[in-house]
């Protein structure tokens, strides 16, 4: 049960991320939230397969962690410059507390190449993305509106 929550959540995330970017003005903040989706992006197909929802295949699954990989490599860079947009989620925190926030992406890249070396079987997807899930709410419940 707790497997199919995360893949709703994952779910409901990614569509309210369409309506998020929509009307967002400033560049980098919305290259920011297009690198967020990316990432949104590659645990749904994590969590799709997972669920049964799509057919098992190493492969993309292993692909899919290496995009959030470098999605998450990406990450304090995009957030260097204090850059912000009404459309926003980022909190202001993030800049008072870079450091941190650079750990919680610098984690995020070395869990997702971990995952990528290890999934093999589908069984290895359900503790997959429950790590990548309790990777993201760290640095969400920290740094997202």
């Amino acid at each position: 049960m707790k497997l199919v929550n995360l893949a709703l959540g994952a779910s409901l995330a990614l569509g309210g991320a369409a309506a998020a970017h929509q009307g967002v003005q400033n560049p980098t903040v919305m290259a920011r939230m297009n690198s967020m989706s990316a990432i949104a992006d590659s645990v749904k197909v994590i969590g799709t397969m997972a669920r049964g929802t799509l057919e098992f295949d190493a492969d993309a699954a292993r692909l899919a962690a290496i995009e959030i990989a470098a999605q998450a490599a990406r990450t304090p860079a995009l957030f260097e410059d204090r850059e912000d947009d009404p459309k926003s989620e980022a909190r202001a925190v993030i800049w008072t507390d870079f450091e941190d926030f650079v750990e919680k992406s610098n984690a995020l890249e070395a869990l997702a190449l971990d995952i990528s070396q290890t999934i093999s079987e589908p069984s290895d997807l359900a503790p997959a993305l429950s790590r990548l899930a309790d990777n993201c709410k760290a640095c969400h419940g920290d740094y997202r509106e």
